[in-house]
This record gives structure tokens, sequence and C-alpha cells, in this order.
């Protein structure tokens, strides 16, 4: 059973969606955590979230201004740190397309500079966050992030004899989260139309609970390498417009660059090495650092049949109009209405 009382957590982006919801979780079941460091490079998200946190109330919490792409910043800030989650990111597909250097600098550097100080310090383990863009990517974006996803696997492979363990979490849409769709569709509903980029859109969806339990998880049970996949129900975005402003007019705008119609988190090409854990996937490296018959004993895991996908416009569970706005008062705007 993961237990923080007592250990130092770092979180990379950790003013995000999903930084604040770990923060707000690790807090309330680990009141005896040790440190827990907030790290980026956003002063007035920090400020804001110091009045959430303050560390007269929380005294293990520490606000760390700093970029993943300072590799020094990074190490200084690893120093006795036990557990690394790396949430920070460029995650706007067309910004990046359009800032592709830029998406690199932290998306790609800013993984090798994590792993380096982690490698370099006393961290132990290390969660990375990836996304469904990053399998079978048509965008820098999902590039970038595979890309990621293989760096930190790979550092399995050049740990020596420290003990620390790489593994990263890949899952969909986190149920309102900055910068996503349905906070967008809530205040488009106010003029009467909300844009559709293809009405066949399918999307997979997670609620920030279920992406930090799944953190959580990796942190308690990862043996080093995995990608873990969670078994997640999908949406047709047409659907969601449907149950967010049913009164509102739908206009077909066309897909935007990068973009598209459905997301794939495990390809066929992974299904060689992909096992059924139960409540998750895990897509396994070619070359393992641990014995495969003692993984599969330890978790019950099941390969999966070859050529097998895991697609959301291919999901066999669906997330329904009125769960949907259930999901939506109880996970990311308890005001909202129809």
């Amino acid at each position: 059973m993961l237990d923080l009382n007592e250990k130092s957590v770092l979180i990379t982006g950790g003013t995000g969606s999903l930084g604040k919801h770990l923060t707000k979780t690790i807090l309330s079941r680990y009141p005896q955590i040790k440190r827990l460091v907030i790290f980026s490079r956003d002063e007035q998200k920090q400020f804001q979230m110091s009045q959430l946190y303050p560390n007269s109330k929380y005294p293990g919490i520490r606000y760390f201004i700093g970029d993943v792409r300072d590799a020094d910043r990074l190490k200084r800030a690893f120093k006795d740190i036990d557990y690394v989650i790396h949430a920070a990111a460029m995650k706007h597909v067309p910004i990046a397309e359009y800032n592709p250097s830029e998406c690199i600098k932290t998306n790609v550097m800013g993984a090798e500079n994590v792993i380096n100080a982690a490698l370099e310090t006393d961290v132990k383990c290390v969660v990375a966050l990836s996304t469904d863009k990053a399998a079978a990517p048509i965008n820098l974006y999902g590039a970038t992030k595979l890309t990621s996803d293989k760096l930190f696997i790979a550092a399995n492979n050049i740990r020596g004899k420290r003990d620390i363990r790489f593994s990263v979490v890949r899952y969909g849409n986190v149920m309102g989260s900055n910068g996503s769709v349905i906070p967008f569709f809530i205040d488009k509903r106010k003029g009467g139309v909300i844009p559709i980029t293809d009405p066949e859109m399918t999307r997979f969806n997670i609620t920030l609970q279920g992406g930090v339990d799944m953190v959580l998880h990796a942190m308690e049970t990862a043996w080093g390498g995995e990608i873990f996949v969670p078994k997640i129900p999908s949406y047709r975005i047409t659907e969601l417009a449907t149950a967010i402003a049913p009164e509102c007019r739908q206009e077909i705008v066309g897909i935007r660059p990068g973009e598209k119609v459905h997301e794939e988190m495990i390809t066929s090409s992974d299904s060689f090495s992909t096992y059924d854990l139960g409540k998750y996937y895990a897509i396994l490296p070619q070359v393992t650092n641990f014995s495969m018959a003692d993984y599969i004993r330890h978790f019950n895991a099941k390969l999966v049949t070859k050529g097998f996908q895991y697609n959301s416009g291919q999901n066999t569970e669906w997330v329904s109009i009125d769960e949907i706005r259930r999901l939506i008062t109880e996970h990311v705007d308890p005001d909202f209405k129809v």
C-alpha cells in the first residue's frame, strides 16, 4: 500500500489542473507528508495556489518557481525528493504546431532533464504523464509525448545499481481540465452555437480524480518500464454538445490541424507487449529489467490478443448524455444546469 507520510514528493507542472488535484488528494490522504514541492514556471498560479494551500496550514508544502528546460534548477529541486510526478508539458495541439521548437524544448528536452536530475539525486520513483495523442501520433504534440514516453521507459536501462523506477501513465481527455472541451462548450452555449469539428468524432473520458488515482497506482505498483493505460469510457462529441447545450445549434467547423477523429491509446503494434492487469492495461518494453514470468504471476497479467487496439471509436463502454451531465456536475461545475 502506498504511504507518502514522511516522504517527499515533487510535481512538475504542479499548478496545472492535474497538479492541483494531485496536491488536494495527497494532502488529504497523507497529512504527515514530509514535503510536497509544487514546481512550475507560472508565478501567478503559484501565488493563487498558495492561497488555497498555505504553508501555515500545510507545513510540508513548498512552491518552487522553475522550468523543466532548466536542468540545474531541476537538480536543485530534486534534492532529497523520493517521488517525482512529471506533469509539465506544452499540450495545446495548434500552439505546438505553430511553435514546434518550443514544444520540443519543453516536452522532449524537459523530459530528458527530469530523467538526468532524478538519476543524479536520490529519487526512488518517477511517474511521467502521457496522452492518448502519443499513440500513432499525427501532430507534433503527440510526437513529442511519444518521444518523452520512450525516454522515460529507456531510462530504466541506464539506472545501473540505483534504486529508481521510471514509468508512464497514458490516458484520454481529462474532464474539465484547463483548455479541455467541456469548459469550452459551457462557455460557447452563451452564444447559442456549439462548434463541432466532426460529427463522427469520439474521445476517451477520465475524471481528474481518475487521473490522480492512476498516478498514485503507478507510484505504488510500477516495476519500471510500464506505460499504464486505464480502461475508461468514450463519448461522442455531438452527444457531449447535446448534454451541455441541448438548445444550441451545432455547427460543423472542420477538424483542426493535427486533430484525429478518434483517439487511440493502444495500437495494434503495441498488442504484442500489452498486458491486461484488471483495472488497467500495461504496455511493457520489449526488454525488461525484471522477470516477465514473475511480473505475470504477481499481477495475474494476461497478454492481450494479437492485433488488439484500444480506440475511442471502437470502445465497448460509452458515457450517455445523462451520465455526462451527472459527471459535469460532480467533477467539473457543481452549479451546472441544462
